[in-house]
């Protein structure tokens, strides 16, 4: 009874401690996350102005009648930012675990100054990169169409046509992937390495070594980078805003969701219906991760699990 006694007086004793401990966390969630997000369903329902925060007034399910029926520019922003993820992930994506593995070669020359270099733009101040992409894309002047008119090729209007517009952001990002290169090596360097060599042992190639142990072992870390990136993605702000100031050019191809619940409710003072907005952002975001978690259990390989 005594030794019953004395564990469960360590077991209370480890209990408060531990939240005293998670307190910090708890409280900093609570203020930040949970409060503004209970706010923010709260507003979805109101009719509410910052300008004139005295007419506020109970408007029911009106806001998210008006985004899901009465506003068309909703859907055709989701569909927007659904068309940019199609295109910019996978080249985002196979680019950053493509650089990693080179860099993870070990009979590659000056791999810690090729690491700092590709990892030195993640660094730069993310509105100084969109300006300096947006000289090095200018239609007349910028670097890319002097380089196409030398080997005697028309320009292209990067940021100007809705053909081009897409890539052009990707290219952009693309500057930035340091933390996923970074993400990936680290990935790639818990991979046993009696694996490849049991894979050399049987005559597997480069290309054979790679399909068989590399991807199947870096399956938890690419399932970690695409549920971060399709997250980051659904929130694509940043670029658009600082390039054309949130105005859709070209034709409303870069009026994404978030650019959208800014002009509402930043713009137009519109809380109300930005909130519901924000909030079909964060389904969208929820709906992919739980599709993603529901189907890793199919391709997402953990080592030492028990099936």
């Amino acid at each position: 009874m005594k030794a019953k006694s004395n564990s469960g007086g360590i077991q209370r004793w480890e209990k408060k401690w531990g939240l005293i401990f998670i307190a910090p966390w708890l409280i900093g969630f609570t203020l930040f996350y949970l409060g503004p997000m209970i706010v923010s369903f709260i507003f979805s329902f109101l009719d509410y102005n910052l300008i004139q925060p005295d007419a506020t007034r109970f408007v029911m399910a009106d806001n998210w009648k008006r985004a899901f029926v009465d506003d068309p520019i909703v859907l055709k922003s989701i569909a927007h930012i659904l068309e940019y993820t199609l295109i910019s992930l996978p080249i985002s994506f196979c680019f950053s675990l493509f650089i990693a593995v080179l860099l993870n070669n070990q009979y590659m020359i000056g791999k810690k100054l090729f690491r700092a270099l590709f990892y030195l733009p993640s660094m730069v101040p993310f509105v100084a990169t969109v300006l300096i992409w947006q000289g090095i894309m200018n239609e007349q002047t910028g670097w890319f169409n002097l380089i196409l008119g030398q080997m005697g090729i028309k320009g292209i209007r990067w940021l100007a046509s809705t053909k081009w517009i897409y890539i052009s952001y990707t290219l952009i990002g693309l500057w930035g992937c340091g933390n996923t290169i970074l993400i990936f090596l680290a990935g790639l360097q818990g991979v046993p390495q009696e694996l490849y060599e049991a894979a050399m042992i049987d005559g597997a190639n480069s290309w054979q070594r790679l399909k068989a142990v590399t991807i199947p072992m870096m399956t938890p870390v690419i399932f970690y980078n695409i549920l971060i990136s399709v997250i980051g993605l659904m929130q694509f702000f940043l670029t658009p805003m600082v390039l054309n100031n949130g105005s859709g050019f070209p034709n409303g191809m870069t009026n994404f969701p978030m650019v959208y619940f800014y002009r509402q409710a930043f713009s137009y003072f519109n809380m109300g219906y930005g909130a519901v907005i924000a909030w079909v952002i964060f389904f969208i975001g929820m709906l992919f991760t739980v599709v993603l978690f529901g189907t890793s259990n199919r391709w997402v390989f953990y080592a030492g699990e028990k099936k």
